[in-house]
């Protein structure tokens, strides 16, 4: 009986958490900010300098690598895996050129077009996401602004995992408008004493990486 409840209590923390909290290294070590361009008609940034697939959206840095998505409110990292279930729509949408390094499985794949996520995930996922490549049905929001603040930061002045929720609620404002973003912000860059957070997008960095 105690191991059934063991079991049962691995499968709830499992639905109830579909962001990972155990932070990860997943080999990104720039050595300074990276430069960040919008991807045409898309509120997402990435990274042509980076030799990863790098982007920005709605207010954190994402990384697919291989089969898995991360995110993080930092550059550097540390980063936090995301279920496929719960990535962003409108980064799932970003055309195949934008991927600076596409996995084996995008070969064969239109660059101008999304990657084949349905044919990737398989059945199940396409039923939960049904029209999701459909862009058009949905209200492109305003891209949020990218945090330059963390310039400074870079080398043997990047801040710790201890540091960086402090630092990212003193100088950056924006508050996600996506619930899976959202959530992922407060379990990685919301500290425990920052209870003034405001809604709205209002934001005190506004500068824009070109």
């Amino acid at each position: 009986m105690r191991q059934l409840l063991a079991a049962l209590a691995l499968v709830l923390c499992s639905i109830t958490a579909p962001l990972a909290q155990v932070s990860v290294n997943i080999g990104i070590n720039l050595g300074a900010y990276p430069q960040l361009v919008r991807v045409p008609g898309y509120p997402v940034y990435y990274a042509p300098q980076v030799n990863s697939n790098y982007f920005f959206y709605d207010g954190m840095y994402w990384v697919l690598k291989d089969d898995t998505w991360y995110a993080s409110s930092w550059y550097n990292g540390p980063w936090a895996v995301v279920d496929p279930e719960i990535v962003p729509d409108f980064l799932l949408r970003v055309p195949v050129r934008y991927y600076r390094r596409p996995p084996a499985y995008f070969r064969g794949w239109a660059v101008s077009a999304p990657p084949r996520w349905s044919e990737h995930w398989g059945r199940g996922w396409e039923e939960k996401h049904h029209g999701w490549e459909q862009a058009a049905r949905a209200p492109v929001p305003r891209a949020a602004p990218v945090p330059t603040y963390q310039r400074q930061y870079a080398g043997k002045r990047y801040p710790t995992p201890e540091q960086q929720p402090v630092l990212h609620s003193q100088n950056y404002k924006y508050q996600p408008h996506e619930a899976v973003v959202q959530q992922h912000y407060q379990q990685h860059a919301a500290p425990q004493q920052h209870g003034q957070a405001h809604s709205g997008g209002h934001e005190k960095d506004e500068g824009h990486s070109k």
